[in-house]
């Protein structure tokens, strides 16, 4: 049995963790203030979750996904996620995780940062576009006519045919939006970004199939193209 390893415990991580163990996945959660602080969490999920240390999280999972805030992500542990494939879902805000420049001028994306950070891994960008509840709530079986499509980018073709594979598992066809260096087509802002999958006001998923999604990252600019705001 596949073992998913969660580096983050959030909105995004305790969805992605449901969805897994739906699939029939062994997760195993973590995040910064210990095991214990999760075990209503772990209680919810079922018997298939159990919490640890972010270290063991990552040593325990066949497949890792880090979902961090990302002025968190030099503390992802190195060393027990060397050889995995690592799922990345972070946005850049800089309201929470401070001004980075090289993210301000656009000459690296957030997966490229954590790529660098983990250079043993290899590190694929998904789910970082999706409001939560809606990646819960439009999860469909294969072959369903409403079911919708994520993006990933990634370097490594193995590595993203896993990850396709994990999100065809939890209801999801996938969209290779290229490699890391494209991951911010579908970044904050873009035309790729969560209201792909909703109404205006989010109270409402809506399916967003493969052709709609590859519109849309075909449709998406730069900020400094599009004058789009981050703030």
């Amino acid at each position: 049995m596949t073992t998913l390893g969660l580096i983050g415990s959030g909105n995004i991580g305790s969805t992605v963790a449901k969805l897994a163990v739906a699939a029939g996945y062994d997760v195993v959660l973590s995040n910064s203030r210990g095991p214990e602080t999760l075990a209503e969490l772990v209680a919810r999920i079922g018997p298939r979750a159990r919490a640890a240390t972010a270290a063991e999280a990552g040593a325990a999972g066949d497949l890792v996904v880090v979902t961090v805030p990302l002025k968190a992500y030099r503390d992802v542990p190195v060393e027990p996620l060397a050889a995995k494939v690592v799922i990345d879902t972070n946005n850049y805000y800089p309201e929470r995780d401070g001004t980075f420049p090289e993210l301000e001028n656009e000459s690296t994306t957030t997966a490229e940062l954590l790529a660098a950070h983990l250079p043993t891994s290899t590190v694929v960008k998904a789910f970082n576009n999706i409001y939560f509840k809606h990646l819960l709530a439009l999860a469909r079986p294969a072959g369903a006519p409403d079911r919708s499509a994520l993006a990933i980018a990634g370097d490594d073709p193995a590595a993203k045919a896993t990850v396709t594979a994990f999100l065809d598992a939890i209801g999801y066809d996938a969209v290779d939006a290229g490699p890391l260096a494209e991951g911010w087509r579908y970044q904050r802002d873009t035309a790729a970004y969560a209201g792909l999958y909703s109404n205006a006001d989010f109270s409402q998923a809506h399916a967003a199939d493969g052709a709609t999604v590859r519109a849309a990252l075909a449709a998406s600019r730069r900020y400094a193209d599009a004058g789009a705001a981050r703030g």
